[in-house]
């Protein structure tokens, strides 16, 4: 790489060796991020980007550079798969395409529609590639920041630790919402193997769905809160108020949905307690420190942290102004606490407005810049580690959301509709 600029190393952090980072050319690992290689164990990073690698935005490019500088010394392999015809990482070369237990109809047959078909794409993607090869699957947008392969390896990565599922979870200890933007497991995991089962229900509902629009309502997911609270967000000159908005909202991420149910489904005759999975099995570290601490920071407000990671630092002799004092401190804050930073795209641009990444989409190069806080952070994922590995969340057994078998309807536990902080259930 070029010369490595100088930043100050936040406390909580020490310096990687450079011996055990990929520091060549950006494209010598562009090279190798576009070569196949054969799936040899569970250290896999999935990516999923509909056109593939070459095709991505510039900062999501980075993005993923960043995992194979940082991890792949480690023995982690990093893949971008796609929808490519020809590509050699289109997602036919690594999983069955044809396989009605994997894909529904709408993906075999290429209908997938609605305004936002390369997200649901990529939802069905995740966890057939963990249920077959096991590793972790991450949206393009998600910047790693603390130490995967030291997370891994007390984790998912032992055969003595009691925790098979590792990500973030929503909702606090209380709460039952893992994050689908980042997920591992090893292969053949229990909990993902059941959520690809219902996911796949949900697709195969009225004959064959060619997008997610809807599902919210479906009755295999009664007691499971819906997400939004009161949100609520204008277009075109249409007021979309919570109900409405709850119902897109909860449609776009119905993953997380399916996975609450997973978890809080009670199933004798399959021999599944998913509460109690959950409390035993499952090291979920808190989301909004552990993934989302910018936003905190800034009440959600997009277009301010774009304005603060786009700052240089002060020169020498300067004093430092209120605004880069901020930044620095969201820095720091995130490259010493926060495990990753999860980039918001999709439908929560109509909801939030514009956010970091849809402005790092816009202004190309604009978190590449040096000496501002922006390139400040990005250097910091990957010449840093963290001191200490991110707490575990300490789950105890919730009470059941749903009693009965997975793919039909049963009577609600005394779980259901119990709602998690933030993504409020609408009565």
């Amino acid at each position: 790489m070029d010369s490595v600029p100088s930043y100050p190393r936040p406390e909580g952090v020490y310096e990687i060796s450079h011996e055990k980072l990929d520091l060549r050319p950006d494209s010598e690992v562009d090279y190798d991020l576009v070569q196949p290689r054969p799936v040899t164990g569970e250290k896999n990073i999935w990516f999923f980007w509909h056109r593939g690698f070459a095709h991505m935005h510039p900062y999501t490019r980075r993005t993923v550079r960043a995992w194979h500088r940082r991890f792949s010394k480690q023995g982690w392999v990093v893949r971008v798969l796609d929808r490519e015809p020809g590509s050699p990482l289109n997602v036919a070369n690594f999983l069955d395409v044809h396989d009605p237990d994997m894909f529904p109809k709408a993906f075999l047959d290429g209908t997938i529609g609605g305004d936002y078909a390369p997200q649901h794409t990529s939802d069905l993607v995740r966890w057939p590639l963990l249920v077959k090869y096991g590793g972790v699957y991450a949206d393009v947008g998600m910047i790693q920041i603390g130490d995967l392969d030291g997370a891994w390896n007390v984790t998912v990565g032992d055969p003595n630790s009691p925790y098979d599922v590792f990500s973030y979870n929503a909702g606090g200890v209380d709460g039952r919402g893992l994050t689908n933007y980042f997920l591992a497991s090893g292969r053949d995991n229990p909990l993902f193997q059941r959520c690809q089962k219902l996911f796949l229900e949900l697709w195969a509902a009225d004959g064959g769905r060619t997008s997610t629009e809807g599902m919210h309502s479906s009755p295999l997911l009664n007691g499971v809160p819906m997400m939004g609270g009161e949100l609520s967000f204008e277009e075109d000159g249409k007021t979309y108020g919570p109900e409405e908005c709850s119902k897109l909202l909860t449609d776009y991420i119905i993953q997380g949905q399916v996975m609450a149910m997973v978890m809080g489904l009670v199933d004798e005759d399959d021999g599944w307690n998913g509460p109690k999975y959950v409390s035993e099995h499952v090291f979920a570290t808190d989301y909004m420190v552990g993934s989302q601490l910018i936003n905190e920071m800034t009440a959600w407000n997009g277009p301010r942290q774009f304005e603060l990671m786009s700052l240089p630092l002060p020169k020498d002799g300067d004093a430092e102004t209120a605004d880069q004092k901020l930044a620095r401190e969201i820095v720091e804050a995130c490259l010493a606490k926060s495990f990753g930073f999860k980039l918001a795209h999709g439908l929560i641009l109509k909801i939030l407005g514009d956010t970091l990444g849809s402005l790092w989409r816009k202004h190309e190069g604009a978190d590449d810049v040096p000496e501002t806080y922006g390139h400040w952070l990005r250097h910091g994922t990957v010449y840093w580690c963290q001191n200490e590995l991110p707490p575990r969340l300490e789950f105890k057994e919730a009470p059941a959301v749903k009693i009965g078998p997975l793919l039909k309807e049963g009577r609600l536990g005394p779980g259901a509709n119990g709602g998690v902080p933030g993504f409020e259930a609408k009565k």
